[in-house]
């Protein structure tokens, strides 16, 4: 086994012992007991020199163990305190790039996602356009059934032409029940058959309890999420949709000459929250899915089951600041990053690179990313042809004794067969090894 590690993680701090390590006995006058180096004591070592000498290894020593002392209760890892005690009845935190979950409570307990169920209609709108069966400036006709929705409304009227691009603004800020309907019915002829897309593409983002009705939230029997699912939503949404993720921040829009707020009330308590969605009924209760960044650091937090609107924005914000003031989240890797170069026998090259296929984030304990180890495995003999992206072995990251990451090492390059010379050549040389 090979060991390795990111440059960052070797950058050691120095023991406090090496500060004075350079300080030998011929820059300053000493006696045999200071040093042990058996030279007598002269008399004209006393005074002012001697004096300034004894001060110098008092000073020294003093900044030693003090330094000692501090390096001492940094080395001990700081305990993580349990999450705050939050009004809801199911709450999740999880990190945007690593996926590493900080916080739970009740995680996968089916609850009404009420409006919150607009993130899988938004996200199957934008990959309509995405696949080029759709365009923002597409006008989409209003039904009758759209425009008699009750709840939140974006209020389209009957019988109109509005474009995808407006009708997304009012799913998305005004949470507009017309509007969901609308685009659900103009992709798939009926909401029914919009939400068997939305339950198809449940099933591929491997959200393992959750089931849609409609497009919209509405209470309705089998219809129903949780927190860890609602979060691996918000994820691939923002991932997937940077553009469209965009809207989710903007605190209001006018639309028939209505205006109308974000219900999002973090976007106006911390800069640093850029969406996502609220939802509420009676059975439901206030939920809220939210996301901030915060030195490069996104984190998705899931507040569902909350007893009033302020509850809810109150309950996100103290989770949101738990895991800042805890984690912190580290990319590891880049993809295609090359992290081991060996030798490749009976091939047209001699040597072939290796690394991960994606970015390799980990969230851990704040101030503890010096303390990681990593090591690589590979196969001891590589022998071509090796295709690119072909596994050759793995990179495992510890914290503490325990596997915080595990992944794949694969081939940067394809290296072909090198033909009957080569292979004469090789295995000549392996004979030798």
């Amino acid at each position: 086994m090979r060991s390795f590690a990111a440059s960052k993680a070797r950058d050691l701090v120095l023991p406090a012992s090496s500060l004075i390590s350079d300080i030998s006995c011929s820059d300053v006058p000493c006696n045999s007991a200071c040093y042990g180096l058996g030279r007598p004591l002269q008399s004209r070592h006393l005074g002012s020199r001697y004096l300034l000498h004894k001060m110098k290894i008092v000073k020294i020593t003093i900044i030693a163990f003090l330094l000692f002392i501090n390096t001492s209760i940094w080395a001990t890892p700081r305990p993580i305190p349990d999450p705050p005690s939050l009004d809801a009845d199911s709450y999740f935190l999880m990190d945007f790039d690593s996926g590493q979950v900080l916080a739970e409570k009740n995680p996968d307990q089916r609850i009404e996602p009420a409006s919150i169920t607009k993130l899988m209609t938004a996200y199957l709108v934008d990959r309509a356009i995405a696949d080029g069966d759709l365009k923002l400036d597409e006008l989409v006709t209003i039904s009758e059934k759209a425009w008699r929705m009750k709840g939140s409304k974006m209020f389209v009227e009957v019988g109109k032409k509005i474009t995808v691009r407006d009708l997304m603004r009012g799913l998305i800020i005004q949470s507009g029940n017309d509007a969901s309907v609308a685009l659900a019915e103009h992709i798939a002829g009926t909401e029914s058959a919009f939400a068997g897309y939305m339950n198809h593409q449940a099933e591929v983002l491997g959200l393992t309890n959750t089931r849609f009705e409609n497009a919209t939230g509405w209470p309705t029997k089998g219809h129903y999420s949780t927190a860890r699912d609602i979060a691996i939503l918000t994820q691939a949404v923002i991932q997937e949709f940077p553009e469209t993720y965009r809207i989710y921040k903007e605190r209001e829009y006018t639309f028939n000459s209505i205006r109308q707020y974000n219900r999002n009330r973090l976007l106006w308590r911390d800069n640093t929250v850029d969406g996502v969605k609220t939802g509420h009924t009676e059975a439901a209760g206030y939920c809220l899915v939210a996301s901030a960044i915060r030195n490069n650091m996104r984190l998705i937090s899931v507040i569902l089951g909350a007893e009033s609107d302020k509850s809810r924005t109150q309950s996100s914000l103290s989770l949101l600041n738990y895991g800042y003031r805890y984690f912190e989240t580290h990319r590891l890797y880049r993809a295609n990053e090359v992290l081991k170069t060996a030798r490749i026998w009976y091939g047209d090259q001699e040597q072939i690179a290796m690394g991960v296929e994606s970015d390799i984030y980990i969230t851990i304990p704040r101030g503890r990313y010096r303390d990681l180890q990593a090591s690589m495995e590979i196969d001891s003999e590589i022998n071509a042809p090796v295709a690119q992206g072909q596994e050759m072995g793995v990179v495992n990251v510890k914290l503490d004794d325990k596997i915080v990451v595990n992944e794949s090492i694969v081939a940067t390059h394809a290296v072909d067969d090198g033909g009957l010379w080569i292979k004469t050549l090789d295995s000549i040389k392996l004979m030798f090894k």
